[in-house]
């Protein structure tokens, strides 16, 4: 919730998205919600997602008639996610924020959770008991702090994959033969497919989690941090990232967005059935032979409802008033990229720089990179940073 595209709000599209996610829940009886991480794109998320978000919450969970279950991930800001449980519960959804929370045992309608601890909890629903291992988004601080002490020098010489493994084996003592055995956690898999939207965890591998890592006896296992939907399929086990619920990035173009739904019971091997979601605002990539078929094509396309990248084969510089034609015919381009044929590329000579103003400096130099001028708008505030950052470092002298 509130993640944009190269700086244009989703949040109309994500509104639509919690509507009709809503209306699955009802639609399909569900049991129990499971949102495995990443609910807004940042720790300060706008008040109108967090109003889209919670308000949702207590659509589905019809004051507990349902169970819903949350963890943080690792956009997420834990302890402000956390700040709205105590009226959460009333409503029969259970947050949690970091490897130590631990859900409130008690009745909530439609359920129960009749025990809980850290890193996991057992409900009771409408006749059948599922333990759960919780495991939110375990930097390696949260992860090193329910160890205990005795732990310190060993956790030194295993890695971080063998401390979540240990973790989770630990964490799976709770399971029964006759209990429903599910795990959720927001972290990276080795064998998972990134995109281009996620914010990295894994740090070049070192917070990877082999598959052979997570809980063994867990009859399906619910992941959250990458946003390509897809299964992990180490020795046909079901584990399942859901992935987000709109393209977050032009990397996205080639898959579809979903959810799961699982049925499952003790013993027995969970049945899991894709759900996909509606594309609200699809992204689309243009690649155009010229200018001008570019600028007819935004002509047909005007009222079409979608995000667009343009790649323009061109021997010239695309200049200002052909941009903003392109513009005024068809909203919401994100970004014109011209690919030069025909024409070597300009090089910029940087002779008499201090007699140039930097507004000048910059303008070239963006058109050797990117082979179109900047428009006014990232001009405008290129140099307002420029121009405070150029008083700051004024101001720092003068009182040297």
């Amino acid at each position: 919730m509130g993640k944009n595209l190269e700086g244009f709000s989703r949040l109309d599209e994500q509104e639509k998205f919690l509507e009709d996610f809503g209306k699955l829940v009802k639609e399909e009886d569900v049991d129990l919600v499971i949102i495995a991480g990443d609910i807004y794109d940042n720790g300060n998320p706008p008040a109108r997602a967090e109003k889209l978000f919670y308000s949702t919450l207590k659509e589905i969970s019809e004051g507990g008639k349902r169970a819903v279950l949350v963890i943080a991930g690792n956009h997420d800001n834990p302890e402000r996610l956390s700040a709205a449980s105590p009226l959460a519960y009333e409503q029969g959804v259970i947050i949690l924020g970091t490897l130590k929370s631990i859900a409130e045992t008690g009745s909530y309608g439609g359920f129960n959770i009749v025990d809980a601890g850290e890193g996991y909890l057992e409900l009771e629903i409408k006749g059948e008991n599922a333990v759960i291992l919780t495991v939110p988004y375990p930097s390696e601080k949260r992860l090193n702090e329910v160890f205990s002490e005795e732990y310190e020098e060993q956790l030194r010489q295993i890695s971080y994959s063998e401390r979540m493994g240990e973790l989770f084996e630990r964490l799976g003592q709770k399971y029964r033969e006759d209990t429903i055995n599910i795990a959720v956690s927001h972290l990276f898999v080795v064998g998972g497919e990134s995109s281009d939207s996620e914010r990295a965890i894994e740090l070049g591998g070192s917070f990877a989690v082999d598959a052979q890592m997570l809980p063994e006896k867990a009859q399906y296992i619910a992941l959250g941090h990458l946003h390509r939907p897809q299964r992990l399929t180490k020795e046909n086990r079901q584990i399942y990232y859901a992935g987000s619920p709109l393209q977050y990035s032009r990397s996205e173009l080639n898959y579809s967005k979903c959810c799961y739904l699982v049925n499952i019971s003790p013993r027995a091997s969970a049945v899991v059935n894709e759900i996909y979601f509606k594309n609200y605002k699809p992204i689309e990539l243009w690649k155009c032979d010229s200018i001008e078929a570019t600028i007819e094509r935004c002509r047909e396309n005007s009222e079409k409802n979608i995000w667009v990248y343009i790649e323009i084969k061109t021997d010239r510089h695309i200049d200002q008033s052909e941009i903003k034609e392109m513009k005024e015919l068809r909203a919401d381009i994100i970004e014109i990229r011209p690919i030069l044929t025909g024409a070597k590329e300009e090089e910029i000579e940087f002779k008499g720089i201090s007699e140039r103003g930097i507004g000048e400096l910059f303008s070239e130099f963006y058109l050797s990179k990117r082979k179109t001028e900047p428009t006014e708008e990232l001009m405008s505030l290129f140099l307002k940073i420029a121009l405070e950052e150029g008083d700051d470092e004024n101001n720092e002298a003068k009182e040297a």
